[in-house]
Order: structure tokens, then sequence, then C-alpha cells
């Protein structure tokens, strides 16, 4: 064992977490997934069920440090799980199978901060314990999944991608090449079912669910912003991003102070010149959000390459002034890198803005968009 290892078995008190340390209630209700049966090499199988999992839910009601120690006390299990088989199975029994069931899998288990948390837990696995994974079987694997793929593959090493295996619309087939029937439950293929005929087997795989709010102990999940403006009262303030990739996916994050404001995106229909907001064409209508209250997270696909515009609305209020912080960042195609697009520098002019915002290629691109109302 590595020092580093020693270390956070030390830290986090791994050798006596089975028996020593208890989850929050929260913890143990509704982080989704659990160990049910075997495959046929006699390895341990664990289900992770993404779709019903609450992850904003989860970082409102419990620290990121109890999730962590959750997940470690599962692996830890796991592993003493391993020991018993390679005991009654005569052999060396060291990794277990893991089968993801992605069902669901929406834009709220792309959170920012749950992607984060995620990636923690991800380090930690790959850290202290990389040969404890035989392989990985996606099953019904939505659209949005390549996108949530392209931001937690980070945190993988090339070993553990290359045990990934996404399958198909034969998913059940295949996992009985790898499981038994009376290994796998009735829902996964198999024919095995909680002793109460249940076919999800519940007893052993949990299926968490929306926490509710009773649990939660704070209000909103504290967010590091890169940039922050300014926007004049009957006025509005533009970011432009020039999309060169097909399906690239464009990401948000702001917080306003105060009162609410308004947020669209759009898309240039002319090149070069000026153009107004209005004459643009309409890729997420405007509206007006409670940013003030619960900062606003959110992304879409780029279908069509182009500059794309997120425009900041305070065009309506003849008053009030409005300070806005933000985070844009823009995920190319899965294939790709995770690059971000930051606003470098920016200074006010009469009338206009002037960004130089950094693309994808490292250049600096001198990008001048007016300062309008939407009227």
């Amino acid at each position: 064992f590595s020092l580093q290892h020693v270390d956070f078995r030390r830290q986090m008190k791994v050798d006596t977490i089975i028996t020593d340390w208890t989850p929050p209630e929260v913890i143990e209700k509704y982080v989704s997934g659990g160990m049910c049966g075997y495959d046929k090499e006699g390895s341990p199988i664990w289900y992770d069920v993404i779709g019903p999992l609450d992850p904003k839910g989860l970082l409102l009601s419990a620290s990121k440090q109890d999730y962590l120690k959750g997940k470690i006390k599962h692996t830890e299990k796991l592993r003493r799980e391993c020991q018993l088989q390679s005991e009654k199975l005569g052999k060396n029994v060291e990794a277990i199978t893991l089968i993801y069931d992605c069902e669901g899998l929406g834009m709220k288990h792309i959170w920012k901060p749950a992607i984060e948390a995620y990636g923690e837990v991800l380090t930690m696995f790959e850290d202290n314990y990389p040969e404890g994974l035989k392989r990985v079987l996606i099953i019904k694997a939505p659209k949005l999944f390549p996108i949530a793929y392209s931001l937690v593959k980070p945190f993988l090493c090339e070993e553990t991608r290359r045990k990934i295996v996404i399958l198909g619309s034969n998913w059940q087939d295949v996992l009985r090449e790898y499981i038994d029937a009376e290994q796998l439950p009735v829902l996964y293929g198999g024919t095995r079912t909680d002793p109460d005929g249940d076919p999800s087997c519940r007893t052993m795989i949990n299926y968490g669910g929306t926490v509710p709010r009773s649990y939660y102990v704070q209000d909103s999940v504290k967010v590091q912003y890169d940039n922050s403006v300014t926007v004049s009262r009957g006025s509005c303030f533009q970011l432009e991003y020039d999309i060169t990739a097909p399906s690239s996916l464009l990401r948000w994050q702001f917080a306003s102070d105060g009162a609410d404001i308004g947020f669209g995106v759009y898309r240039r229909t002319k090149e070069g010149g000026e153009q107004k907001v209005t004459d643009m064409l309409q890729v997420l209508p405007n509206e007006r959000y409670n940013a003030h209250l619960v900062p606003e997270d959110g992304c879409l696909t780029c279908p069509n390459p182009g500059v794309y515009v997120l425009c900041f609305d305070n065009s309506y209020s003849i008053i009030q002034s409005k300070k806005v912080s933000y985070n844009v960042e823009v995920l190319p195609p899965p294939d790709g890198q995770i690059h971000s697009l930051q606003n470098q520098h920016f200074c006010i002019r009469a009338g206009s803005y002037i960004y130089y915002i950094t693309s994808l290629l490292g250049r600096a691109q001198r990008i001048q968009s007016n300062e309008t109302s939407r009227n």
C-alpha cells in the first residue's frame, strides 16, 4: 500500500467504518444502489440506479463528506464480500461487476455541484481501490448519456475506461451472458425476486427517490462564480460564444443580487456586423428568473454551429440595476475534451460592452455587442 492510501484509511477510519460509522438517515434512505447476487465467476454485483437519485436534495441534506463516507462503507462491504467468496469458492475473487441503470438520467444528474461531488467519489475510487472493479455494464442509456459521460470521463483513468461496456436494446440478453438468471433480478431479465416476490429485489437494492424538504439542512449549495457584471436599469448584457462543433453543450450558472433577472439564449442569423437580439433565432425563450433566491443552473445542446448569445435582460426594470454573477462553459461533443470559455476581460464604453473571450483553440476573439433595450 502507498503512504497516500495508508493515510486515506487512517483519516477516514476505514478499518472500522462498517461497524462504527452510521450514515445520516437521508444517506441510507435516498442514496440509490445495492449489492444483489454474483456473476458467473462468483464476483459480487453492485447496482447503481441513477434515475431516482436526487443529487440536489442529497447535497442540501448531508455533507459531501457523509456522501463520500457512505460510498467508502459500501466499498468496504464489497471487499469483505469478495473475501468471503474467495474462501467459499477456493479461488481469488478480488473485483466486482458494476451495473449502471441509467434509465431516467436527466439534467438534475449533470448539475455542476453534483458532478463535482461525484468526481470526488470517482477520484477516491481510482486512488484507493484501483483493482476493485472487474467490469462496468451500462444499461438503458438515454440520449443524454454521452454528455454525462464526457463530464465524468476526466476523473477516470484509461484502464477504468476500458472496463466500461455500454449495452444496447438487447441488454438483458447480454447481462445473462455474465450472470446466471437465478442471480439476476426479474427487473433486469433474470428470475430472482425478494422473499415477498418483489421483482425489483428492494431488500437488496435501494431505489432512492426525491429527498423530502424536511431533511434539508441548508437552502442552497454554495457555488463559486468566476465572473460578475452589473446590468444597468433598462438594458441588457450579452455574452457571445462561437460554437464550431455541432452537438456542443452550452452550460451556465448564474445568481443575481437583490432581485430577479431575465435570461434567454439566442443564435445569430447574420454574419458580421450588429444584430439586435429581437432579430436573432430564439433558442431558449427569455424568462425572468428568481436567481436572487435560488441560483440558476442550466444547459442546452447546440445542434448547429454559430454564434450563440446569452442575454441577461434587465430592460423591464426602470429603477434598479442588477449585479449578476455567472459561470459559462462550452462542452464539446462527447468524443472531445471539456473546455471552458471564460470571460478574460471586459470594459464599458458608451453604449457597448467589449469582451475578449478565449476561444476553444486558445485564440483571443474580439466580440462586440450593443447594450440595447429589448423594446
